[in-house]
């Protein structure tokens, strides 16, 4: 297993925007983003031109940025940070039709925005019965939601004009078992969108569920510390899989909390080795990660951290 750690002196990276004479898409892009303070985030997503957006998982709000220059500004307001208020967010991901869709956590709700105006499309309730719903992944049948507490996928259909259908439910069976704790989490697409990729954080279990029916085969993974407890985020680059481990503790010579695992998936997947593990000093419970212009970026969402001034970050990978 490879070892990558990032040099301390980018702990002090700040953002600096490209200089005005420079060519369109050119110059440094800022290698820390400051996002507003007290923003709690969770999700991370890309879209064109370098655009990123994280929503807030107490207040629902959405901060639209530019991994370019590292500006940004709140593309939907979020509601009040109070107990039982139906706005949150954690996973985020935007289609082809420039739809936004977010996660609601333990809100209950999905919602969908114009990625462009912030405007709300859509507010889908889960049910009564929802749990945490965490993470999503937009194929071109629809997106696919993963609720941490139930054995069940959400999905919204998306049509071949891009119309959205009515929510519903998936649920899961073969190797899937709940468990206490926190289930499934991170999700991301394969074989053209037949098949998802799903991680347990309690157990640290990968599996393949067939997109239709649910039914999942476990991902036997072996190499490097042989398990991905903790695993939170998922992105599917190829046949390599990064799997953010929010809490995992670091490597005794680097700083940082969390670390990311890549995993070298078979062709079938049903197996999977941990080929490298990155750690870095710009990590603070790194939550999920996204990918844009050929680098990778990860939110820093520091759960049980101490944070006094409110702080929180887009911090970048390094490049594999």
């Amino acid at each position: 297993m490879r070892t990558i750690l990032i040099a301390a002196a980018l702990s002090a990276a700040i953002v600096v925007p490209a200089a005005a004479d420079d060519k369109p898409g050119k110059g440094p892009k800022p290698t820390v983003i400051e996002l507003p303070r007290n923003f709690n985030p969770e999700g991370i997503t890309t879209a064109k031109r370098h655009t990123f957006f994280v929503g807030s998982r107490t207040t629902g709000a959405i901060y639209r940025g530019s991994l370019r220059t590292g500006e940004g500004d709140i593309l939907v307001p979020g509601g009040p940070d109070v107990a039982g208020d139906d706005r949150a967010a954690t996973g985020l991901k935007v289609d082809r039709y420039g739809r936004l869709f977010v996660s609601g956590a333990d809100s209950k709700h999905i919602r969908v925005y114009d990625a462009r105006t912030g405007t709300q499309l859509r507010d889908y309730f889960a049910g009564d019965d929802a749990g945490f719903i965490n993470d999503v992944i937009v194929t071109k049948r629809g997106a696919y939601f993963t609720d941490s507490n139930n054995p069940w996928l959400y999905f919204i259909p998306i049509g071949k004009r891009g119309e959205l259908g009515e929510l519903r439910r998936i649920e899961l069976g073969g190797d899937y078992t709940n468990d206490a704790g926190f289930n499934a989490n991170g999700i991301e697409a394969a074989r053209g969108g037949k098949s998802l990729v799903v991680v347990k954080s309690n157990t640290g279990e990968l599996l393949e569920v067939d997109a239709l029916t649910g039914l999942a085969d476990r991902i036997e993974v072996t190499g490097g510390d042989g398990e991905l407890i903790n695993a939170d985020g998922l992105l599917l680059k190829g046949r390599k899989l990064y799997v953010v481990e929010n809490r995992d503790d670091p490597d005794p010579s680097a700083a940082g909390v969390g670390v990311i695992s890549v995993v070298k998936l078979d062709r079938n997947l049903s197996s999977g080795r941990i080929a490298a593990t990155i750690h870095s000093p710009l990590f603070e419970v790194p939550t999920t990660i996204a990918r844009s212009g050929g680098r990778n970026y990860v939110v820093n969402a520091k759960f049980g951290l101490p944070n006094p001034d409110g702080s929180f970050e887009v911090v970048e990978v390094p490049k594999r």
